[in-house]
């Protein structure tokens, strides 16, 4: 799943994003949902985060739970 659609990212969830200043290099951080900061239902460059560790960014990927 790409983070484009609000509704497949939620808090709890890990993710990777790109920080602000990791655009230019497309550098990912992975980290852990805490809070949703993009209201609308679809961003073309990813929804905005904040991950559990305060980093904000935009989410590249969701990464699937392991069963």
């Amino acid at each position: 799943m790409n983070g484009t659609n609000r509704s497949d990212v939620r808090p709890g969830l890990t993710v990777d994003i790109v920080l602000k200043q990791d655009q230019r290099t497309g550098k990912l951080t992975r980290g852990v949902v805490k809070d949703l900061l993009t209201n609308s239902a679809i961003h073309p460059h990813g929804i905005k985060v904040r991950l559990t560790d305060g980093q904000v960014g935009r989410v590249k990927q969701v990464i699937p739970a392991v069963q």
